[in-house]
């Protein structure tokens, strides 16, 4: 994979180099690329896709341990990416956690078109009984490390109040095995993971949900509408806040919504970009 150094450290990530509109996917925590894998085929055709590995716990790349791994240090590693990449007018595309959403006003010149699918968001945080969890656990000393043996057993990973709570269909145990790899063996990776949750305070959404409002560009609210993770009603209410937002349902789909139904999320992914063009660029040689 590229990877690209970056002040708080060195960050993968997949390119398909194609020359229409960039389109960046951002995957939630503890998932890494490959949960967009589906989607990056539906799209690769007519658009430049780029999907960072962020520092979530199914990074395989240890940041800096002086590194800002909060909610919102994540976003201004996501910022500083796009513009290290000089990447411009994305359409940036967020499913589970809530990164671009920490973006706008903050860092966000460079996006073009939000899409926020299933994700924490306003009080959904930490979100559904998963999180919850994670959030107690990281502030006991051994918790976390002692919870993820249990992704080691894929019965208990299809537990509905674990990973199987998270997707409509079962998910595949050699990723739950890819994504969870890096926090079962490498302590610095928890390490990072840890101090994610440590320093992610629940107001960081409700500050961000409120910026909101400034974002002018086109923004589609795509929801899994099988979702039992992330409420339908917060869905509705983070388009209300967005002056040109749009919600919508993915049909069969809970949070993962990649996962679950690809085909269903690239086409509206397709439709909103068709119907919001983007920026008019200036001829150089006029």
């Amino acid at each position: 994979m590229p990877e690209i150094e970056l002040s708080a450290g060195t960050v993968e990530y997949t390119d398909t180099r194609g020359s229409g509109e960039t389109v960046v996917l951002l995957h939630g925590l503890a998932f890494d690329e490959s949960v967009w894998d589906r989607v990056v085929d539906g799209l690769r055709s007519d658009f430049r896709v780029v999907v960072p590995v962020l520092p979530m716990g199914s990074h395989r790349r240890p940041l800096r341990p002086d590194a800002d791994l909060s909610a919102q240090g994540v976003a201004d590693i996501l910022g500083e990416f796009l513009e290290r990449l000089d990447l411009r007018d994305v359409t940036l595309v967020q499913n589970d956690a809530g990164t671009a959403q920490l973006l706008v006003g903050v860092r966000d010149e460079r996006v073009h078109r939000l899409v926020l699918t299933s994700c924490e968001a306003l009080e959904n945080y930490p979100p559904g009984v998963q999180g919850r969890t994670l959030q107690a656990l990281s502030r006991v000393p051994g918790g976390i490390f002692l919870l993820l043996q249990s992704f080691r057993v894929p019965f208990l990973v299809r537990l509905p109040n674990s990973l199987g709570g998270m997707a409509e269909r079962p998910i595949p145990y050699e990723l739950v095995r890819r994504w969870y790899g890096p926090l079962l063996t490498d302590r610095r990776i928890r390490r990072d993971f840890t101090a994610f949750l440590r320093s992610t305070r629940g107001d960081t959404y409700m500050r961000a949900g409120q910026r909101l409002r400034g974002f002018r560009g086109p923004a589609l609210v795509a929801w899994g509408a099988e979702d039992r993770m992330m409420p339908h009603e917060t869905g509705r209410r983070l388009a209300a806040l967005l002056p040109r937002g749009e919600y919508v349902e993915i049909p069969g789909a809970r949070t993962l919504v990649p996962l679950d139904n690809p085909e269903g999320l690239c086409a509206e992914l397709r439709r909103f970009i068709k119907e919001s063009p983007g920026p008019r660029r200036q001829d150089p040689a006029g």
